[in-house]
């Protein structure tokens, strides 16, 4: 998983670092760490065509009302799955967010 500072989802998005804060404390967006340097960035394929994923920000609080904690939420979006197929980001990416948010919904069952 590639990650952008918080200055790059901003350029990504056309907006100011201070935007992208807000988008992750309205949970439209996760952070990450990355593992080597410890650091926090925003997944890349969040974003996509200089906004955040369509119906990416309705999953998280699905997710989030099923008491995922972030690196759940992170891993859920990020894990292969062969009925999709692919992951539910590379799905919620394509433009088939109703069939992720099913998904979303039903795992918190």
């Amino acid at each position: 998983m590639q990650l952008l500072t918080f200055d790059e989802a901003a350029n990504a998005l056309g907006c100011r670092v201070t935007r992208v804060t807000q988008l992750v404390r309205d949970g439209q967006l996760v952070v990450a760490r990355d593992p080597g340097s410890g650091r926090r960035g925003v997944p890349a394929d969040m974003i996509q065509d200089g906004a955040v994923v369509k119906s990416l920000p309705a999953v998280i609080t699905l997710l989030r009302d099923a008491h995922f904690a972030d690196p759940e939420i992170l891993d859920w979006l990020d894990r292969e799955d062969e009925s999709l197929p692919g992951s539910p980001l590379a799905a919620l990416r394509a433009n088939r967010g109703t069939e992720v948010k099913r998904r979303a919904q039903a795992a918190g069952f």
